[in-house]
């Protein structure tokens, strides 16, 4: 009888996760995986703490208690070294793009794989231009970010957040912003990168049209509880969810 391997550890599992700012009290008791190659949202109305729960899971902010494992190491209680490889393997899309104005959008896309590896301009230059075509801008690389449409800057910073190849994906309120075309647009590539590169995403948005076309797991922060107060399927939540104030909330226009 041969021994089976272990399974791998999800990409993140947050256990009794408290955050806070001083003394207040953000969201507390948070308890959750995220699956490997899911679409994975956090949800809930504003001020419930969503960005700064995307800010712990990115390495950003310390918890107040609990413990954030990313794969399957506990990310605060590692050696610097671990730390910095397990941040290198994730990428992140920025509200703004945060694109740098003063470089071109191939220049932008370059910065990551000039500070975090050895490999020749030649190469660093066919990398990005890949990553620029996967993103539908092929051939643009030689404009600037204020050449750029709304959609445009936030795809170019998509192919810079993909540019080391990283397993996961953060976005932060990735159509905020953008008219109703460009964000499912936005959406469709989203999609696009998850089922083709198996890639895990953690989305940050309150966008219903967002949820219902990419989520495949998710969890509701409540702002009056401060802490998660469902778990699952947006669409199944939407139906079926024993909490009154999650129905409501993915309901709402209908």
């Amino acid at each position: 009888m041969t021994n089976q391997p272990d399974k791998a550890p999800p990409p993140i599992e947050v256990r009794n996760l408290t955050m806070a700012y001083g003394e207040r009290i953000i969201q507390h008791d948070l308890n959750f995986d995220i699956p490997k190659g899911s679409v994975f949202i956090v949800m809930g109305g504003s001020g419930c703490g969503k960005s700064t729960l995307l800010r712990h899971l990115i390495g950003l902010n310390k918890p107040a208690d609990g413990t954030i494992f990313r794969e399957g190491v506990d990310f605060w209680n590692c050696a610097p070294e671990d730390q910095t490889r397990i941040m290198r393997n994730s990428g992140i899309l920025y509200q703004s793009g945060a694109l740098w104005s003063a470089l071109t959008i191939a220049e932008n896309v370059a910065l990551p794989l000039q500070q975090f590896t050895d490999y020749s301009p030649q190469t660093i230059a066919e990398i990005c231009e890949y990553k620029l075509a996967l993103v539908g801008l092929a051939g643009r690389g030689k404009l600037y970010p204020s050449e750029l449409s709304g959609g445009m800057k936030k795809r170019a910073g998509l192919a810079r957040a993909m540019a080391l190849d990283p397993e996961l994906l953060f976005f932060d309120e990735p159509s905020a912003g953008l008219d109703p075309l460009s964000a499912q647009r936005l959406d469709q590539l989203i999609l696009e990168i998850s089922n083709s590169l198996h890639t895990t995403i953690v989305v940050i948005t309150h966008d219903l049209d967002s949820i219902f076309n990419i989520a495949t797991d998710s969890v509701f922060l409540d702002a009056e509880t401060r802490t998660m107060i469902a778990r699952g399927n947006p669409r199944d939540l939407r139906e079926n969810c024993p909490v009154e104030k999650v129905r409501t909330f993915l309901r709402r226009g209908k």
